[in-house]
């Protein structure tokens, strides 16, 4: 120990040198950062050790010129032997005099090192005047006690150990921090001593932090608290980035803590005294932060005062603040650079936010159930941390990205995405013990994900007025994945993007009515939107704009869902519009098909007249308000004819068991063969009840009673919208929505619900797998102006 330099700032003691060279070289996250910059820059200096075999403990010491070089002394036990990596060519050895001493100088590979043997020890260096002063001073020098303390007390079994002093690591600050990040490394504690552990897909440097009581340090603000388990991960999103928390058991040792180390005149009144943990979150580049306690009056009088004003949302009430540093001045320097803007209570737990929207998408997933405690970042980073700890960090690569962009070089954020980060979680922890603590860093591959019906929230988008329809995907025909159509109040209609961006807004005539159909007009790929409005009906292309000659105005408006048929396939479309009694059917080149006669009926046609094929004979349905059901072929004449009178619900006429079926508004179910053989059955259902069905399948909900294939499902008492059948990748989900209590129900053909639902939503949804990944999204109505679109993965 004698020979370490006096101004070394980073100390290696090696227990094992070719195991320790080999755990290094196998390790997968390391690997790809042999051929940067930083990596010859910090380990290109010692390129001599990698010729050297041994078995035996040596000590390995930095001193930094500056902040672009260093040198280097490796202090080991006789015997050491040399490789060449060049197997033709010998290892060239000289023998040099340095201030009346004698060396070795040897060159091997790109290296050149020198070395001395003195009392039973060799010592390498890459400096001879770095050796010569250590040899000189070693009879004088003092060896720092708490170093000797920490090498005495490291782990053996270990390859290496890690000895930072960070009271001389002003030249790591320049190298890995920007001028002007609020973080340093000197300032952090004294010394940090970590145990080296790498196999090949997991990094841990586990040891201790020490603090000198005379010294100004972060890590003093923990001094005599002691850890806690912490429970913030079941209050965040699952899709954080990253996360700092910090936890003390008494505000009152940390306040005390916090004006010492900030010098302060006076410690701060008591208003956050039960403030137990405080959280930072990364959440897609925007920071919210989180504060746990066990008591929550004294902070939400407090908070009340400073609020100007609040909104409800998904049934949590949401404040804004006037005065947005307070959080700072509390809380300084564990939080910096934020304002609380925003902010939401969740039992004895503040969430804050410097954007409202960061804000309603925490609640979001809070109420979904979609919570950081369940993400694969937070279950592989558990595994290999401790219960408690006073500080623990957790990230992911673009957690990571974000926190090295804000603090760190460019260089060294460059590099660090020449890793295999994505694969990888990150974290580190510390635990305050009697006088020292404990500190661990891990850089863990990911566990393998396992299949799970987790939902969340990928985005949410306001429009500029509230919604006059329910948001519906349409397909992308460029990109094969689907977006997402709805009309505001102000007749506007938006295109928005499967990221959430809105591509175009086009006001229309007026609102549209059902569903938008898509139309491959030219039968080239390129697909269109084609709907009515109340007096029109129009096509338009991808871009917005209207296809002509489909801009078709209806004197008298009144016009119902547009209708359209395909017969074969072939994109030969027939576009049918309903006005009153009045019915056009229209070609794909917009114009009237005269072979159709069915262009008057006896009364109003009630809906969109729907297309279905039985076998291969084409039926057209029309309802009508004199209680007629029309069943035509393609001309418009009757196929099948029914003679009974049928008071329509609002329910649609579907296909079941190859019969038509509608149901009338005391809840009596007809069902209708191709010979017009009419069944009836009672099923008592109340004049709104809903049904929805494929040929196979029939879902009926009546008040709070669902039933799938005749299986019941009790819902909550509450208002639901018509029961919807979704049929993706060969499975059936049926979706209902409580527009009482702001609910979307999911369950399966079984009458099982999906797990993790209901989750809040304003609408019906639309479902369906949206970027080909063979996960369903589905998308609602999010309070009166928004949207937000959900993933169950």
């Amino acid at each position: 120990l004698n020979f370490i330099p006096q101004n070394a700032s980073v100390i290696i003691k090696i227990n094992n040198l070719t195991k320790l060279k080999s755990e290094l070289k196998n390790n997968n996250f390391l690997k790809p950062l042999a051929s940067t910059t930083n990596y010859d820059h910090i380990l290109g200096r010692i390129k001599a050790l990698e010729n050297i075999q041994s078995d035996t403990s040596g000590i390995l010491a930095f001193t930094e010129i500056d902040s672009l070089k260093s040198e280097f002394v490796y202090i080991s036990e006789k015997p050491l032997s040399f490789v060449n990596p060049d197997e033709e060519k010998s290892p060239t050895i000289e023998s040099v005099t340095f201030e009346g001493r004698s060396y070795n100088r040897y060159e091997i590979g790109q290296s050149t090192f020198f070395s001395i043997e003195l009392n039973q020890q060799i010592i390498l260096g890459s400096s001879l005047k770095l050796i010569d002063a250590v040899i000189s001073n070693s009879n004088t020098s003092e060896i720092d006690p708490v170093l000797n303390a920490l090498i005495e007390t490291s782990n053996i079994d270990k390859s290496a150990s890690i000895y930072l002093d960070l009271e001389k690591s002003n030249w790591l600050d320049d190298y890995v921090l920007k001028s002007d990040s609020t973080i340093r490394f000197s300032g952090f504690a004294d010394w940090i001593t970590f145990d080296i552990e790498p196999s090949q897909d997991f990094l841990q440097l586990n040891g201790i932090s020490i603090v000198n009581d005379l010294t100004k340090n972060f890590l003093k603000l923990f001094k005599n608290t002691r850890p806690s388990l912490g429970d913030l991960s079941s209050k965040m999103p699952a899709k954080t980035d990253a996360f700092i928390s910090f936890s003390f058991d008494n505000y009152d040792v940390f306040a005390q803590n916090q004006k010492d180390y900030l010098e302060a005149a006076f410690k701060r009144d008591s208003v956050f005294n039960t403030v137990e943990e405080i959280g930072i979150m990364f959440i897609e580049n925007k920071k919210a932060v989180i504060l746990s306690t066990y008591g929550a009056e004294n902070i939400t009088r407090f908070l009340e005062n400073k609020s100007s004003s609040n909104t409800v949302y998904m049934g949590r009430e949401t404040f804004e603040l006037t005065n947005n540093k307070f959080l700072y001045d509390y809380f300084n320097p564990l939080l910096k650079d934020f304002k609380a803007n925003y902010y939401t209570i969740s039992d004895n737990t503040f969430i804050f936010s410097e954007e409202l929207e960061v804000l309603q998408g925490i609640i979001q997933d809070n109420s979904s159930g979609t919570t950081f405690d369940k993400s694969m970042l937070y279950e592989t980073a558990r595994k290999v941390l401790a219960d408690e700890s006073s500080i623990v960090f957790m990230g992911n690569k673009k957690g990571m990205e974000g926190i090295l962009k804000m603090h760190c070089t460019k260089e060294l954020f460059d590099e660090f995405n020449k890793t295999p980060a994505s694969n990888y979680i990150f974290a580190g922890q510390i635990v305050a013990d009697v006088n020292f603590y404990h500190t661990n860093i891990i850089i863990q591959k990911k566990y393998k994900e396992k299949v799970r019906n987790t939902i969340s929230a990928l985005f949410r988008v306001e429009l500029d007025s509230d919604l006059a329809t329910n948001p519906q995907f349409v397909k992308n025909h460029r990109t094969n994945k689907k977006e997402i159509v709805v009309q505001d109040q102000e007749n506007n209609l938006y295109l928005i993007s499967t990221k959430g961006k809105i591509l175009w807004k086009k006001q229309l005539n007026g609102k549209i009515q059902g569903k938008i159909s898509q139309v491959d007009l030219y039968k080239n790929g390129r697909l269109q939107l084609a709907f009515t409005t109340g007096s029109e009906f129009l096509i338009l292309d991808r871009n917005g704009k209207e296809v002509a000659p489909f801009t078709m105005n209806f004197p008298g408006g009144n016009l119902n869902e547009l209708a359209v048929f395909d017969y074969e396939g072939r994109k030969n479309y027939r576009f049918v519009i309903t006005q009153g009694s009045k019915v056009f059917m229209y070609n794909s080149k917009g114009k009237i098909v005269r072979g159709f006669k069915y262009t008057q009926a006896a009364s109003p046609v009630l809906s969109a007249p729907k297309h279905i094929r039985i076998g291969n004979k084409d039926y057209l349905v029309f309802m009508l308000e004199n209680g007629d059901l029309k069943i035509m072929n393609r001309v418009g004449k009757s196929r099948v004819k029914v003679n009974e009178k049928i008071d329509f619900s609002s329910n649609s006429t579907y296909l079941y068991k190859n019969n038509f079926i509608v149901t009338d508004k005391k809840g009596t179910l007809y069902s209708i063969d191709t010979k017009g053989k009419v069944s009836k059955t009672k099923l008592n259902f109340s004049e709104d009840h809903g049904i929805d069905a494929t040929i196979k399948t029939l879902v009926t909900n009546n008040e709070n009673i669902l039933s799938i294939k005749g299986k019941n499902v009790t819902l909550d008492l509450g208002v639901y919208t018509h029961p919807h059948i979704f049929y993706v990748h060969d499975k059936i989900y049926v979706s209902v929505t409580d527009i009482q209590s702001q609910k979307v129900y999911l369950f399966d053909s079984n009458a099982l619900p999906i797990e993790n639902f209901p989750v809040f939503g304003y609408s019906m949804i639309d479902l369906d797998d949206i970027d080909n990944d063979r996960k369903i999204e589905f998308v609602c109505k999010d309070q009166e102006n928004a949207i937000v679109l959900y993933k169950i993965n």
